[in-house]
């Protein structure tokens, strides 16, 4: 898991909300419409980027295929991409955590 936890953290905002938005199975264009749902249309993921980046995580087994059905494969996250997205959001905590306590340093 050493060499994965270096690859991807810190992660890419794309790479984050990919994983997030497998927190149920979903194809590829359920996951591009779930990012846009969560960031209020403000990322809008590209089918080069999605795809690229969904065959690196297969590859690195940050996720699996669940289901493959009518040309529609289906994405799950597995237990070491769900690890390394909770270590994601221990670093998130950290930074949030050090804004909040230093950001009136810079007002």
């Amino acid at each position: 898991m050493d060499k994965r936890v270096k690859r991807y953290l810190p992660m890419t905002e794309s790479a984050f909300y990919i994983l997030l938005a497998l927190t149920e199975p979903r194809h590829g264009y359920g996951i591009i419409k779930q990012v846009e749902e969560m960031t209020s249309g403000r990322l809008k993921l590209g089918s080069g980027t999605i795809y690229g980046t969904l065959t690196k995580m297969q590859d690195d087994d940050m996720i699996t295929v669940y289901a493959d059905e009518k040309r529609k494969t289906i994405y799950e996250v597995t237990d070491i991409g769900k690890q390394i997205l909770q270590l994601e959001f221990d670093r998130l905590d950290e930074l949030h955590a050090n804004k909040k306590r230093y950001k009136g340093d810079f007002a």
